[in-house]
């Protein structure tokens, strides 16, 4: 049986979108910082990637619809804190099924790093405390989905 495991090393001319919400920045910036680091670490040069900041997490859809035609993929970050109201579940909803649409949409990967967590110690947490950098681990997916796509358009 045929097997595709595709390597974990970014072809450098790989133009990259990364789109940031500035709201909770606290949070996102340490994610930005973590997949800026990581692409750069896999092979993807700094001029090659192009850091969008929008409003907050909803308008992450919407921009990386607009950047798509740019790059050869994209990664939102953001960060939603769960509060006392059920705005919470309709913004997760609608950033989710947003990115998810645009990728489908665009044909490219579209790397969900949107932290949804109930407390703000818990998104520190996830962006490069205790449980690593989901902004890191954001990027090292892209990289493999970018691997796959190129490997799947060449057999």
């Amino acid at each position: 049986m045929p097997t595709l495991k595709a390597p974990l090393t970014a072809n450098p001319t790989a133009k990259v979108g990364i789109v940031v919400s500035r709201f909770n920045e606290l949070v996102t910036e340490k994610l930005l910082a973590g997949a800026v680091d990581t692409l750069e670490r896999l092979g993807v040069p700094s001029a090659n990637i192009q850091v969008v900041w929008v409003p907050g997490a909803v308008e992450l859809s919407l921009t990386a619809q607009w950047l798509a035609p740019k790059v050869d993929s994209i990664i939102a970050l953001g960060c939603v804190i769960q509060g006392a109201t059920s705005h919470y579940d309709y913004v997760c909803s609608m950033v989710s099924s947003g990115l998810q649409r645009v990728s489908l949409d665009v044909n490219k990967p579209v790397v969900f790093g949107v932290l949804t967590t109930e407390t703000l110690e818990q998104a520190l947490d996830r962006s490069g405390a205790k449980a690593g950098n989901k902004g890191a681990e954001a990027a090292l997916t892209l990289v493999e989905m970018l691997n796959i796509k190129n490997a799947l358009e060449q057999k």
